[in-house]
């Protein structure tokens, strides 16, 4: 396959939507040659925090000279950033090789199995790090934990961020069903450790570990207050993830030794694009982030009254319609000076004019247009000198193509689209 095919054939995938449980994943795996087996990981859940963690223990173990693999999700604009080793993107040639491999082990396997996208590009990912020799793998899950197609690996820690209401419609109502989820990575005699902040999160994830015999950790506000390390990344919600990656590697030097001065150098070099990262274009300043649900766009806030005191920007915004985007309006828009709302390329996005509608409901007099394009709404801020873009992952993979961050390539963002509601491959 060249990797126009295999992108190809994963967007036949992708419509059949998230499918929770691990036996398509591990047959897969198997008929594949299980190439887990042969693998060291380190698993990360949680709600938010857990891409900024896996990229900040993928930059530490860099600097401590090993090879290391990293595999995360979504992609902001090329579906290969989902798979790296040494920083690096899986090559188009080994993408399209590694593609057609499973598909014909999923082909010809009897009985079938049909796998959804995740479960596919999974072990697409265990196969390149496993040819790419890798000495360890940072290994983030896609949603949840338990039952998340990453949960087939037996990892050397357990790592879970903070814990937070999000995919509700899938992991369930309540911190106390999303945290019983995302303790299903922990396994017998693995350590593992949280920076979760909210009790209900702490007091199931701790009672699970001990139920499966696994050590527990909790890294809390005293470690986040003491972590006196450089952290590359914006943020005060970085420092506590910092403090649990640094958690994470002082617990596993007895099999992994990093020194005080690699973790340093890890922090200060490590790079998550399109979270609270600022660029500059001529006399603008941007700042583009991720922030996609309440919790996210809580530590925006928080993010620019401690870099940005004083400044009041103009906010591009653009969410989803499967997240709390009445909340993350509220929350928001008391720090803007104005506020162009703009559809999310996902067929699950909030029209612009429902969004403008939401934030004139809010309570908060601000101007807002409602605009039809990410490079619309750039245009209308063309003269303003501090710009924000926030409210999901997708948005700002666009924004960086069009400030010219980031080469476009057309039709990859829809890869990363998916349905709680899994429905029947047609024969």
């Amino acid at each position: 396959m060249t990797s126009a095919e295999a992108l190809n054939y994963l967007s036949t995938l992708q419509p059949f939507g998230y499918k929770p449980g691990l036996e398509s994943t591990r047959r897969l795996a198997a008929l594949v040659g299980h190439p887990h087996e042969s693998l060291r990981f380190i698993h990360v859940a949680g709600t938010n925090g857990k891409g900024s963690t896996c990229a900040m223990l993928d930059a530490i173990y860099r600097a401590a000279g090993l090879r290391v693999g990293l595999y995360t999700s979504p992609h902001l604009v090329r579906f290969n950033e989902r798979i790296r080793v040494q920083g690096d993107s899986i090559p188009d040639d080994a993408l399209g090789r590694l593609v057609e491999q499973v598909r014909d082990a999923a082909d010809h396997a009897h009985p079938a199995i049909v796998p959804t996208f995740f479960e596919f590009v999974t072990v697409v990912a265990l196969l390149w790090f496993a040819e790419s020799k890798v000495d360890l793998v940072i290994w983030e899950t896609g949603l949840g934990g338990r039952l998340d197609a990453t949960n087939i690996v037996h990892p050397l820690a357990a790592v879970v961020t903070q814990v937070g209401l999000d995919h509700m419609n899938v992991l369930g109502p309540t911190i106390g069903h999303i945290a019983t989820e995302k303790a299903g990575i922990f396994k017998a005699g693995v350590p593992a450790i949280t920076s979760a902040t909210d009790p209900d999160a702490v007091a199931i994830l701790e009672y699970k570990a001990r139920e499966v015999g696994a050590p527990f950790l909790h890294v809390g506000p005293s470690a986040v207050e003491h972590f006196r390390f450089d952290l590359a990344l914006l943020g005060e919600h970085q420092r506590a993830n910092g403090a649990l990656a640094a958690a994470t590697v002082r617990m596993l030097r007895f099999l992994l030794p990093v020194s005080d001065e690699q973790l340093a150098a890890g922090f200060a070099s490590v790079r998550w694009p399109g979270r609270l990262q600022v660029l500059r274009r001529g006399a603008q300043t941007f700042l583009v982030d991720g922030a996609h649900n309440r919790d996210g766009i809580a530590s925006l806030r928080a993010a620019l009254d401690r870099h940005f005191p004083g400044l009041h920007p103009v906010l591009v915004l653009g969410v989803l319609a499967d997240k709390e985007w009445n909340v993350m309006v509220r929350e928001i828009i008391p720090v803007a000076a104005r506020v162009i709302t703009v559809p999310v390329a996902s067929s699950r996005t909030v029209s612009a004019g429902d969004l403008r509608a939401a934030c004139a409901a809010s309570g908060v007099t601000r101007p807002v247009r409602a605009v039809a394009s990410m490079a619309e709404a750039l245009r209308a801020c063309a003269s303003d000198s501090f710009v924000v873009v926030a409210g999901s992952l997708y948005l700002v993979g666009e924004a960086l193509e069009c400030l010219g961050e980031a080469v476009p390539v057309p039709g990859q963002r829809a890869l990363n689209e998916w349905s709680p509601h899994n429905r029947p491959r047609p024969a």
